[in-house]
C-alpha cells in the first residue's frame, strides 16, 4: 500500500510586503476564515516592531523565526511492545511552520494586551533569542538530546 500524494497548498505572497513567509504567518494567525482582521494584527504588530526597534520589520521577523526554528525533534516510533521517542531532524518546511505555529501560541497565553502588541513583543524577544519561544525550542532539543540512545530506531 503505498503512501498516497497531495497537492501541497500555494500560498501567494502579501500585498504590502511580498513576503511568502508573511502571508503564511498571516494564514496561521487567522481565525474563522477573517482574514482581514489577522492582517490587521499582523501589520500592526510590524508597525509597533518598526516603531519600537526602529529597524525593518521584516528582518526583525526573519531572524525571529530562525531564531525560533527546530533542528531536530522527537518522533513516536513503535518497536515490538514498546513506544521511543526517536529524534530526527525536521526538514525547512516543518522548521518553518513549527516556528510560526511557537510564536503565535505564545503570543496567545500572554494575557492583558491587544494581539498586536503580543505578537510584536514575542517576535522582538524571539529576534534577540529569549522569551518563551526560545525556551520552547530549547526545551524540544533538550528532549531530542536525551533520547539520542534511540537515534538508531529511526528508519
Amino acid at each position: 500500500m503505498a503512501k498516497k500524494s497531495f497537492k501541497k497548498n500555494e500560498v501567494k505572497p502579501d500585498y504590502k510586503y511580498d513576503d511568502l513567509i508573511v502571508a503564511k504567518f498571516i494564514n496561521q494567525v487567522m481565525k474563522k476564515g477573517k482574514k482581514t482582521v489577522a492582517e490587521r494584527i499582523v501589520y500592526g504588530s510590524f508597525d509597533l516592531i518598526k516603531r519600537k526597534t526602529k529597524q525593518d520589520p521584516i528582518e526583525v521577523f526573519e531572524k525571529a523565526i530562525n531564531n525560533a526554528s527546530p533542528l531536530i525533534e522527537v518522533k513516536s516510533k513503535r518497536v515490538g511492545g514498546a513506544t521511543y521517542q526517536v529524534p530526527v531532524p525536521v526538514d525547512k518546511e516543518r522548521r518553518l511552520t513549527l516556528a510560526l505555529r511557537w510564536i503565535i501560541q505564545a503570543a496567545i497565553s500572554k494575557k492583558g494586551k491587544p494581539m498586536k502588541e503580543k505578537l510584536a513583543t514575542e517576535i522582538m524577544s524571539a529576534a534577540e533569542n529569549s522569551g518563551s519561544v526560545i525556551k520552547k525550542k530549547e526545551n524540544v532539543h533538550k528532549m531530542a538530546e536525551a533520547n539520542r540512545a534511540f537515534a538508531h530506531f529511526s528508519w
